[in-house]
């Protein structure tokens, strides 16, 4: 008899993340940007965007200059204090 696991998928989000997310839709919002037209831009997809905003997603550097330069910005503007 195999026993299955019942527990429930952790909460990976971390405050940084969260916090990252948080300043990338503040920027894509005063850029006037929607989430699929900053995708299309960084030559991402737009259900990343949406994962990363919401802190879901451990974004790479690659990525991050990716979007930095679609909202012709500096990395550095993006990041948490």
């Amino acid at each position: 008899m195999t026993k299955q696991k019942t527990t429930k998928p952790k909460n990976r989000k971390t405050a940084l993340q969260i916090a990252f997310g948080k300043i990338l839709r503040a920027k894509r919002t005063e850029s006037e940007f929607s989430q699929e037209k900053l995708a299309d831009l960084a030559g991402l997809h737009f259900t990343y965007v949406s994962s990363v905003e919401r802190g879901e997603r451990n974004i790479s550097l690659e990525n991050i200059g990716r979007l930095a330069k679609a909202l012709k910005c500096s990395s550095k503007d993006l990041m948490p204090e």
